[in-house]
């Protein structure tokens, strides 16, 4: 058999066509736990205990990856398993990586703070920053992949007598606040019932605000959850917090107060002019609210604030400043975090073991890009906010962390950022404290998710892999296999080595391309695993496209062990 692709109307190439088998090294490994090129019940429960690591696996385990391979048909009678069919078996779902049950399997009873929480930014755009579209359409695909943190910016309509949703001061459309609350609503625990937390920032006039509480209320009725911060010392855990939305923002107050300091650093206004979008508020004008009545509002929005937020512009001391009688919450832009981690690690960790940190893109990210959320992660922030419209390797870092714990969005954070005595410093030189072994065999699945010429229009694609660590700087490294040329089932056999100082903190990334000579490489695929979820052994790795969304059969053949073995 031959695969043919047409150069030009009167001429074509012809390439043989390979066939989709096992590589010479996963044949002698069958062989070695096989009689007489079949196995039994009996000898691929050894398989999977001695190789693959599964050593509580009994013959219920084995009847599983029976089942799973059937409809190949590719059996021997009475049982026995054949070369091609234990193959399909390390191809197929049931030898995932990452465990099956999509089940939450880390402690939920520890306060907010003790978690990292899949976290959006913007959540309402469906593009860049500058002039695409809101909608409710990324609230819903967000909260339906497991995010658990959605932010929407409030500001009043053009009459000033309502709030909208839109990025203030940009060419981006406005969305209406009910449609988006109701989209929140009907979709907050679509992937699991543990809390999610809504961020508002907050441009809204007192008498605005109280519009917003009343709509929150009516809306959200007895699913949100009012807490006093003033007198907890500790946020409650995601176990109490079930089935609940909680609003975080600024308290009136503060943002008050912060209007008055900016309005004494503006030029006089003429209180004759109307609301403009981004220049003055007609609340500030003719349609002035009396004091008696600005301060009832202001009371019924704050108290259905249940995490109260803040910023850092009142200095660095005060700014990470632990209150023990009432945990808080700061947002922060990623270049603060990278400036003050250089010196101040230990102590932004220490602020974030009490303390939920929120850090967001830069404003030069117009485009939608995102930032290294590891920075924010090796310090113990629990929000670090991502642009989901956006794509990229930090995007598929993130959707990689919290493939963890089931996916409910919500991931423990380490010992080692919980630890009261010995404060945790990234930049420090750790021991190591065990080697990731990586080998990737082959791959398989790109002829039937692709057309033919979709990498080349003359020939068969030239895959190769890059495969890498993302976590602490000392771990961080990457490698890239050779390039298997012409070839729709490449075979690589290469091993990679990967010394981990932090591995509780790290994530292996894997992304297949089709290399070109005079053009960029294709993009064939990606993944992101987290290490603590890692199963050992030769295992099916799913590749996903560049936003995220698992192909149907594209996958990378890839064995991993620890040496020395590390419990997490």
């Amino acid at each position: 058999m031959s695969e043919t692709f047409k150069v030009c109307f009167c001429c074509s190439r012809s390439f043989k066509e390979k066939k989709r088998q096992p590589p010479g090294s996963i044949k002698r490994l069958f062989e070695a736990y096989s009689r007489n090129g079949k196995m039994s019940s009996d000898d691929l429960l050894r398989f999977v205990s001695e190789v693959q690591g599964e050593e509580h696996a009994g013959m219920d385990y084995v009847q599983d990856i029976f089942n799973s391979v059937k409809h190949h048909n590719v059996f021997h009678i009475h049982g026995f398993v054949h070369l091609n069919a234990f193959y399909r078996y390390l191809f197929s779902d049931t030898n995932s990586p990452l465990p099956l049950s999509r089940q939450v399997h880390h402690d939920m009873k520890a306060p907010l703070a003790h978690y990292f929480v899949y976290t959006g930014h913007n959540s309402y755009l469906t593009g860049n920053q500058v002039n695409s579209r809101s909608s409710v359409e990324p609230i819903v695909q967000s909260l339906r992949k497991g995010v658990k943190v959605i932010e929407l910016d409030l500001w009043p309509n053009p009459s000033g007598n309502a709030a909208e949703v839109r990025h203030g001061g940009t060419l981006t459309s406005h969305e209406d606040l009910q449609k988006c609350l109701n989209a929140i609503k009907e979709n907050a625990f679509h992937v699991s019932d543990y809390p999610v937390i809504v961020t508002l920032e907050d441009h809204l006039p007192p008498n605005l605000q109280g519009k917003v509480a009343k709509m929150l209320t009516r809306t959200f009725r007895g699913m949100l959850f009012r807490f006093d911060s003033e007198s907890c010392k500790h946020f409650p855990s995601p176990e109490e917090l079930k089935k609940k939305i909680l609003i975080s923002t600024k308290p009136p107050k503060e943002y008050l107060e912060s209007q008055v300091i900016q309005s004494s650093r503006r030029t006089p206004v003429d209180r004759t002019t109307s609301w403009s979008g981004t220049t003055n508020m007609s609340w500030r004008g003719e349609k002035k609210i009396p004091e008696e009545e600005e301060e009832s509002e202001a009371v019924g929005y704050r108290d259905l604030i249940a995490i109260h937020a803040g910023n850092c512009k009142s200095g660095l001391e005060d700014c990470l400043r632990d209150d023990p009688e009432k945990p808080r919450r700061i947002s922060v832009n990623e270049q603060w975090v990278e400036n003050v981690v250089r010196t101040r690690g230990s102590d932004v960790v220490r602020f974030t073991q009490r303390n939920l940190v929120r850090i967001y893109p830069k404003g030069t990210r117009v485009d939608s890009s995102n930032y290294d959320p590891h920075v924010g992660w090796t310090h113990g922030a629990q929000m670090v906010a991502f642009n989901m419209q956006g794509h990229g390797k930090q995007l598929w870092i993130m959707q990689g962390m919290f493939r963890a714990n089931g996916g409910c969005g919500y991931v423990k954070k380490p010992r080692i950022l919980l630890d009261t005595q010995r404060l945790f410093d990234p930049c420090k030189s750790l021991p190591i404290k065990t080697t990731l072994k990586v080998k990737i065999f082959t791959g398989e699945g790109w002829d039937l998710d692709f057309p033919q010429t979709h990498f080349d229009q003359y020939s068969p694609p030239d895959f190769f892999v890059k495969i890498g660590i993302a976590g602490v700087p000392r771990d961080t490294v990457s490698y890239r296999t050779e390039t298997a040329v012409d070839q729709w089932f490449p075979i690589w056999k290469q091993e990679f080595l990967f010394q981990l100082s932090v591995p509780e903190l790290a994530l292996v990334w894997f992304r297949v391309q089709d290399y070109d000579n005079d053009t960029h490489n294709d993009f064939a695929g990606q993944t992101c695993l987290p290490l603590p979820e890692l199963k050992s052994g030769i295992r099916a790795v799913r590749l996903h496209d560049r936003a995220g969304k698992p192909y149907k059969n594209s996958r990378l053949l890839v064995s991993f062990y620890f040496d020395p073995p590390y419990t997490f």
